[in-house]
């Protein structure tokens, strides 16, 4: 299948445990997304994993489920600080994010307080609209493109964009046993974290030269 090389190629990242460290909540007693400032804990080597990609003539784009909001664990003036920080942290290692998109719904009644953000969308992952959404916006050619994180939905929004994708982390028993259940294809590449990912992604391009 040809494709349009006059488009151009983007590597979409997930947040939480991509890019930065996960947080384990007291007052929830859950491992969730950092929500607010002084939570957010860049993941060492994710800024030069990001300037790596830009190096390499992709668009780097965060695609990211932030429920949060929606279950009122947090708020929108928090999530536009939490971003200033990404962006502060990843400039320290000269990484640069060309565009953030977000879904703030979330499904289930008994969890979302904000009820405007309540029902199923076509934005949240393992849906791809994220993805398309930016597609359309940058004119990305998605068969040229990677989707990078470290969870099943990263990959299923991927693969049902078209995209490559990198599964961060282990890839363990319950993850291939779900992925068989629901029809999910091996993620093309695995790596232990984003540097990794963005040194495997390096190497391949390489050789298309």
């Amino acid at each position: 299948m040809k494709t349009n090389t006059s488009k151009q190629r983007a590597i979409f990242l997930d947040r939480d445990g991509v890019i930065n460290e996960m947080v384990y909540s007291r007052d929830f007693g859950t491992i969730d997304s950092p929500l607010n400032p002084k939570e957010f804990q860049l993941i060492k080597g994710a800024g030069t994993a990001v300037d790596t990609f830009k190096k390499l003539g992709f668009l780097v784009i965060l695609v990211s489920n932030q429920p949060c909001i929606a279950k009122g664990k947090s708020s929108l003036l928090l999530l536009e600080a939490v971003d200033l920080k990404m962006k502060k942290e990843l400039a320290k290692e000269n990484g640069c994010l060309d565009a953030i998109y977000y879904c703030l719904h979330h499904d289930d009644p008994s969890q979302v307080k904000m009820k405007d953000l309540l029902g199923r969308c076509n934005c949240r992952k393992p849906k791809p609209g994220l993805l398309l959404m930016a597609a359309q916006d940058y004119d990305i050619d998605l068969k040229r493109s990677y989707m990078i994180g470290d969870g099943l939905t990263d990959i299923q929004a991927g693969q049902k964009a078209g995209c490559k994708t990198v599964f961060i982390g282990s890839f363990k028993a319950y993850h291939f046993e779900k992925s068989l259940k629901e029809g999910i294809k091996k993620p093309d590449f695995f790596a232990k974290n984003l540097k990794e990912a963005s040194e495997i992604i390096k190497k391949k391009e390489s050789k298309k030269k």
